[in-house]
């Protein structure tokens, strides 16, 4: 019998699935499977443990069965995305026993386990929705609201993580949206609950809160049916409590339907990679690297300085979605030893090669960068932007089955805006899409502008328009409130911006 563990982040391990149990087997098939929800955003860790259950309880339930009572035949963890970034959905993996180290020689005895992941039919299909409110409250003293809505999925943690967003629609108080798509499987389920909140924009990136509702797709299908509108609630703080106010404002489904799909993990299955790159400020804003106040100080104990959580929790997520784990990784703004300041230079030293091995190969340059560059300005994304759209320009030229995902991490307001939105509506026609995490306490107003989700589809100085939203921005400290897990900001919306990629240009996965 094999049982299905959740190792959680804190280390805890929560039992969630019993196989049958095979009879008098050394190669034993188990039928029966365990449904999970695929979260790209999150590394969901798996631990398999296989037990030999002894002939007394063979009649025994198999829910009803004292694990202390049963002789243990190995263990094997992995992550979810290690199975479904495999061709065939396949992994084989060695059993070991507890206590004993993976090199001893008793280890290669306890047999292999193989694990076979397949996507559900029900997470094929995507749900297209107009959405629109009536009523809407003036948030502007001397103006209508300019409303947009957010669209969030709840993860067991009490999170909520947005996976669509509409755009901003000006002086609207009878506001009707672009239809948005949703895959079903990037939400969890047709009932998982999502939150809807309606904001009014504001050009500093402190939107007002509308108000919200919360429904799950099926209630927006019955929404839909029924022809009914749902009113929104605003969170009211009345003494120390807040409550709900409900609102005249309602939420109507004009449209709602679904279709079966190519989805995410099919163009995986069909052998396409997400490379990860990363771009790292070195302006002088950060302060010297060498004194505590610095956002680039390393601390002798090892704590993680900003720049390096960054790093490492969104490489965590990238990295098996990348075969060989070679990532291209660039500083901007300081001055290399003897040399004028450079706006992209290769973060390991090289002047011919920009690539570093691993997560733990960028956390190793971007320290000795540290010590071999002297910080310099301005601020300026153009240059790292543009040498990221060459890498997935080439990738495409050859026919390459790549999705690029560039990570710029500053502390800073950019002074090149109008040649980084140059950049970037450049970049929107390309298998490329960039997040940026803005560290410290400056103003990012200008961020949130290049991230169109929060603002309205960037223009280039040619006058052409971003075929598509490349920017996800998210600022470091409302990821440490607590209100936020930064990578699920970050990440959620990624599936979605290479399918759109991927539609647009009627790639189909080769599986």
């Amino acid at each position: 019998m094999v049982v299905v563990y959740i190792k959680e982040r804190d280390g805890a391990i929560n039992e969630v699935f019993r196989t049958e149990v095979v009879l008098n087997s050394l190669t034993p098939t188990w039928i029966a499977k365990y449904t999970i929800t695929y979260h790209f955003e999150v590394v969901q860790n798996l631990l398999f443990k296989v037990f030999d259950v002894d002939t007394q309880y063979h009649n025994v339930e198999m829910k009803m069965l004292k694990l202390e009572e049963q002789q243990s035949l190995g263990e094997a963890c992995c992550t979810l995305s290690e199975i479904v970034t495999k061709p065939n959905r396949s992994l084989t993996l060695d059993l070991i026993r507890r206590g004993e180290s993976v090199s001893s020689t008793h280890s290669q005895h306890c047999g292999k386990l193989t694990v076979h992941a397949e996507e559900c039919f029900s997470s094929k299909s995507t749900a297209d929705i107009i959405l629109r409110c009536i009523d809407l409250e003036s948030k502007d003293l001397f103006s209508k609201s300019d409303p947009f809505l957010v669209i969030s999925k709840l993860v067991e943690s009490g999170i909520s993580i947005p996976v669509c967003k509409t755009e901003v629609l000006k002086n609207d108080h009878n506001p009707t949206w672009k239809p948005v798509f949703l895959n079903i499987q990037q939400v969890g389920s047709k009932d998982s609950p999502l939150v809807i909140e309606c904001f009014n924009f504001n050009s500093n990136g402190k939107h007002d809160l509308i108000g919200k509702v919360r429904k799950s797709l099926a209630d927006l299908e019955k929404l839909h049916l029924g022809r009914e509108g749902e009113n929104l609630y605003l969170p009211t703080l009345v003494g120390h409590n807040y409550e709900n106010k409900i609102l005249n404002s309602k939420l109507l489904v004009d449209k709602f339907s679904e279709t079966a799909q190519h989805t995410f993990l099919d163009y995986l299955a069909g052998g396409f990679e997400l490379n990860f790159m990363v771009a790292i400020d070195f302006t002088a804003s950060n302060g010297n690297p060498r004194l505590p106040d610095s956002l680039h100080y390393i601390d002798p104990s090892g704590r993680l300085n900003a720049y390096q959580k960054a790093i490492y929790e969104v490489g965590e997520v990238l990295q098996f979605y990348d075969a060989d784990r070679r990532y291209p990784a660039w500083g901007f703004g300081a001055r290399p030893i003897d040399g004028p300041v450079s706006h992209c230079f290769n973060l390991n030293g090289s002047s011919n090669y920009c690539e570093v091995q691993g997560i733990q190969g960028i956390m190793m340059a971007y320290t000795s960068a540290l010590f071999n560059v002297s910080l310099a300005g301005p601020t300026l994304f153009g240059h790292v932007i543009n040498r990221a759209s060459v890498v997935a320009c080439d990738s495409l030229s050859t026919g390459a089955k790549k999705y690029f995902v560039l990570l710029i991490i500053t502390d800073g307001v950019i002074t090149d805006l109008q040649e980084t939105k140059d950049a970037l509506v450049k970049a929107s026609g390309l298998p490329l899409s960039i997040l940026i995490v803005g560290v410290g306490g400056a103003d990012f107003k200008e961020m949130e502008i290049l991230d169109a989700d929060k603002g309205e589809r960037l223009e280039s100085t040619t006058g052409c328009i971003a075929s598509r939203d490349i920017v996800q921005f998210v600022p470091f400290r409302d990821v440490q409130s607590g209100e936020i897990s930064m990578v699920g900001a970050l990440l959620a919306e990624l599936p979605t911006q290479f399918l759109t990629y991927m539609r647009r240009r009627d790639i189909k996965p080769s599986t």
